[in-house]
């Protein structure tokens, strides 16, 4: 019980979690303020192209940004609502409705918070990197086509739930010329924030960009969609509606944003602790801070919330060293709600998806893609699946998939590391040495290699002992073991006696458990050195007979 209670109060807030605050609360609050004013457009822009609404992004800021600072394992992690999550959630608001995502993010966010009460954090260091960069690239292509209605203008357009299906129906509806001009306000974003970070990297472009077209717009009382309306304070959080059947059909999509969750945020936190110095990730407790975040953000009528990657990293830039940089952030765009929801109301549609559009173009990197493709064809493979699996069916069973495929060709270059070649015999040569067979095992017996290695040893003609040399294994498996006792029969029937040399002590267990002891003709036919079972072979030769 003790040790429960200690791995609870290890998921929870402590005074060490704001050590650094004495000595650096300027950097934070500058931190904190710089990357509010970066999430600004981009919880505007992902809450409505989620379908949800702007409204339902900036809470999600807020509320999700506050909770996973305070409670989650990363010091300078900054969440809110994110492109993976709104490529998630915007089929399940055309299946299920609006009101549906307030109770996926309760479901989500309670299982992600079983994931970390459950230490389940350190999982996402099992997918590889070719995984990863296809899944981001493939999330970028997705968010970009995602923008395509609004860039042009069309309300309720493409009605397939696969972005290029969309997009592509989405342009052959367009109101040509009437598209020009959001497609205008698109191309001002996307060329002032690549002039601003051309010559003043350090300014918020995002932010700029849309102040400028907004401005614009008001001022030529331009008909460009707006985000409308937006309440000047925060709504009171209450349990949405739902029942059983609900709960029932939402379980798949919850388990999906769920995984997804998990997946983005220790991404995020582990790319954030390779940029600065800003102390250890407890994966387990940034799961259990994020599902907090996104059960809070469902009460108050927001999304399911991750760890958003480009955020954090431009808190980490900025000088963040403590949490509390993060909680600045939620609460600058909270007093965006209570003092500037009416000015916030009026920016265009089209100017939220040119910021989008750049995001999504910065996220389909060309060097990275090179990388990958030069550092061979299975990496290659991986991350081109991974990236089509992604744009053509969905993100959690893109991952899935890259994995497993990750995993066969590890699983292949294991397999071909892994031989049984025959040696000679050490020391001066003797009569009948041609009928003994000395081979040396090496790499893993296991069932991706067991079957060749074992047809290996079993193809020798017209030896009358076997020596198999064992010290060289690193991995057997059952399948491996499994094998071996079944070639110790086959060629113990065949009258060829066999010896073991070698046998490695954790491989001794499993080995004596799936018969390889009890498949030798005597018990004695084991041996630690090489020498004294080559002797022995001799000997058996020798005397013409068993030993």
């Amino acid at each position: 019980m003790s040790s429960i209670l200690a791995g609870l109060r290890s998921l929870l807030p402590t005074r060490a979690d704001y050590r650094g605050l004495k000595a650096g609360w300027r950097g934070d609050l500058v931190a904190g303020l710089t990357v509010g004013i970066v999430a600004l457009p981009l919880a505007l822009a992902f809450g409505v192209s989620s379908g949800v609404g702007a409204e339902a992004g900036l809470i999600t800021a807020i509320v999700a940004g506050l909770v996973a600072a305070v409670f989650g394992g990363s010091n300078v992690q900054v969440s809110g609502p994110t492109g993976a999550m709104v490529v998630v959630l915007a089929p399940i608001v055309v299946l299920h409705g609006v009101g549906a995502v307030a109770v996926v993010s309760l479901m989500a966010g309670l299982m992600v918070v079983l994931a970390g009460v459950f230490r389940l954090g350190r999982a996402v260091s099992y997918i590889p990197w070719p995984v990863i960069e296809g899944f981001t690239a493939g999330i970028g292509i997705i968010i970009f086509l995602q923008q395509v209605p609004a860039a042009l203008g069309v309300e309720n357009a493409g009605h397939s739930s696969n972005a290029v299906v969309a997009a592509w129906q989405t342009v052959t509806e367009a109101s040509w010329p009437a598209a020009l001009l959001p497609l205008a306000a698109v191309a001002a974003v996307a060329a002032i924030m690549l002039l601003l970070e051309r010559f003043a990297p350090g300014f918020p472009s995002s932010f700029a960009a849309i102040l400028v077209v907004s401005v614009v717009a008001v001022l030529m009382g331009s008909a460009l969609p707006n985000i409308g309306e937006l309440p000047s304070s925060l709504p009171a959080p209450t349990l949405p509606a739902f029942d059983a059947a609900m709960l029932s059909s939402l379980a798949g999509p919850a388990a999906a944003v769920a995984a997804l969750a998990a997946i983005e945020s220790l991404l995020s936190a582990r790319v954030a602790a390779t940029i600065a110095d800003t102390g250890p990730v407890n994966a387990d407790r940034e799961l259990f801070g994020q599902g907090l975040a996104s059960i809070a953000s469902g009460l108050f009528g927001g999304m399911p919330a991750t760890g958003a990657i480009a955020r954090t990293a431009v808190n980490v830039r900025s000088g963040a060293r403590t949490r509390m940089a993060a909680i600045v952030h939620a609460l600058a765009l909270l007093l965006v709600v209570l003092v500037a929801a009416p000015i916030v109301g009026a920016i265009p549609l089209a100017a939220l998806a040119g910021v989008l559009m750049m995001t999504a173009a910065r996220m389909v990197s060309w060097q990275t893609a090179k990388r990958v493709f030069g550092s061979g064809k299975s990496s290659a493979a991986v991350y081109f699946v991974t990236l089509l699996v992604t744009v053509s069916v969905d993100l959690v069973v893109a991952v899935g998939i890259g994995v497993a495929v990750a995993a066969f060709f590890a699983l292949r270059a294991l397999s071909k590391a892994s031989i049984a070649s025959r040696e000679p015999l050490p020391g001066p040569a003797a009569p009948g040495d041609e009928r003994i067979a000395l081979f040396r095992v090496e790499g893993s017996l296991f069932f991706g290699a067991a079957d060749r290695i074992v047809e290996a040893i079993a193809d020798e003609p017209d030896v009358e002992v076997v020596v198999l040399r064992l010290s060289g294994l690193q991995i057997v498996d059952a399948t491996g073991a499994h094998a071996l006792a079944e070639l110790i029969t086959t060629l113990e029937r065949r009258g060829a006696t066999v010896l073991l040399k070698g046998v490695r002590l954790e491989h001794r267990t499993l080995l004596k458990r799936l018969g390889v002891d009890a498949s030798l003709r005597d018990p004695k036919h084991s041996f630690a050195e090489l020498e004294p079972a080559v002797a022995h072979a001799r000997d058996h030769i020798a005397r013409g007979r068993g030993a």
